[in-house]
């Protein structure tokens, strides 16, 4: 059975699609069918736009010019920040950081708060799904200052063990730093029960929002995490720009994290005064650009709503699923009750990379590997999976092609 009809009334994918130029793209003489949306996100006409009218009508350094330049790329970055705390709900504006991403967000927490307030024997706990960029910050922190890793295990369908969580937290932990969001998964994990349970613990939590800010509904103070990182790129916008928001209050207590022009309130050889929130963590000239764009893709995701984008994902990864698990000796790695639209798979015989190579000569980019997760396959006692993940244009269709191909390499490798 072969379904091509939109997935959802209240969108128009073919008009959607057209928005975004690379779709029109031939790979190997075949139309690109792009599946690799959790490591990067395609940017629609309008995102590209806000990049190039920047560079072409108001490039200038931000806040420290008089001229109309500078006031026209000072107003336009700091309108990107207002929509950034609207589009997560933050209570004040001086909580949005700007940061090349969530890898830099994450670091600047580790290194800022954590060498302020980990002490030996202190517990740091993450969990068993967690990206690279959420384990070595940490592993670094605790090597420095003899505290305590301790890891969250992973179910088989995919879930976090919660009943293991509540046993480890404890008077010791003083992090718990969580994806929401699995990337290698796309399990979504309950992260305002997580954080309730650390908070009566005394401890502080860090939300990596990279894989959950572009499918979930986002409201940090209904959450009550501590800190939220993100990256533009996965959400429809530039690379290079992302999210740190803190609760102003600890983020005002927190140590400076790189020194620079823009952090400072005056400088003597004698000694440096520190810039309010929020630009005490945005040291020298930053991605003007990049932060200007980034309005423009939480403007292009809040035009098509949140609420119809994810019921047509949640058509790509029903109809994926069933149609992938048709296929003999496909195991799906990870079937968590609660998904995003991404499925990781493996085939039996046939390594991961193999299958890529053979969807690549045929138009259709998945992503394989480890993901950035190398404990979690080691968990899974896999070497690696192949990922396809869905984005708003994304069809039915294509999901269609990406299964002929995948009979087609089957045949191939048989």
């Amino acid at each position: 059975m072969i379904l091509t009809n939109p997935t959802s009334i209240d969108l128009d994918i073919g008009a959607i699609r057209q928005q975004f130029p690379i779709l029109n793209r031939i790979v190997k003489n075949k139309p690109l069918v792009y599946f690799d949306n959790a490591a990067t996100t395609q940017k629609p006409q309008s995102v590209i736009d806000a990049i190039s009218h920047y560079y072409s009508n108001y490039n200038a350094n931000i806040h420290r010019g008089v001229h109309s330049l500078a006031e026209e790329a000072t107003a336009a970055y700091e309108a990107s920040r207002i929509a950034v705390q609207q589009f997560i709900g933050a209570a004040f504006s001086e909580e949005v950081i700007f940061t090349t991403g969530t890898t830099e967000g994450i670091n600047l927490v580790a290194y800022a708060w954590g060498r302020a307030n980990i002490v030996a024997g202190d517990e740091i706990l993450i969990s068993g799904m967690e990206h690279h960029s959420n384990i070595v910050p940490w592993q670094i922190l605790c090597n420095e200052k003899n505290a305590i890793l301790k890891v969250i295990p992973v179910l088989d369908n995919g879930e976090l063990s919660l009943i293991d969580y509540h046993n480890l937290l404890g008077p010791k932990t003083k992090m718990v730093a969580i994806v929401q969001v699995s990337n290698a998964l796309g399990t979504v994990n309950p992260v305002k029960s997580i954080i309730k349970a650390a908070h009566q613990v005394g401890a502080v939590v860090l939300i990596d929002g990279a894989q959950s800010a572009v499918h979930l509904d986002i409201d940090v103070q209904d959450m009550d995490c501590d800190f939220f990182v993100f990256s533009g790129h996965k959400l429809y916008g530039p690379t290079g720009i992302g999210i740190l928001y803190g609760k102003k209050n600890i983020l005002e207590s927190m140590p400076v994290f790189q020194g620079g022009g823009e952090m400072i309130k005056e400088v003597t050889f004698e000694r440096t005064t520190y810039n309010e929130l929020p630009y005490k963590y945005e040291a020298g000239t930053p991605n003007i650009a990049g932060a200007i764009a980034l309005k423009a893709a939480l403007d292009f995701l809040n035009d098509l709503g949140k609420d119809n984008i994810r019921k047509h994902e949640a058509a790509l990864l029903k109809y994926a699923t069933a149609q992938l698990e048709i296929i003999p000796g496909l195991t799906i790695i990870g079937k968590a009750r609660e998904k995003v639209s991404l499925v990781s798979f493996i085939i039996k015989g046939v390594h991961p990379q193999d299958i890529g190579v053979l969807l690549d000569n045929q138009g259709i980019a998945v992503r394989t590997g480890h993901h950035c997760t190398q404990p979690l396959m080691e968990r899974f006692d896999i070497a690696g999976t192949v990922r396809a993940s869905f984005a708003v244009y994304n069809t039915l269709a294509e999901i269609d092609v990406l299964i002929a191909g995948l009979w087609k390499a089957l045949k191939m490798l048989s």
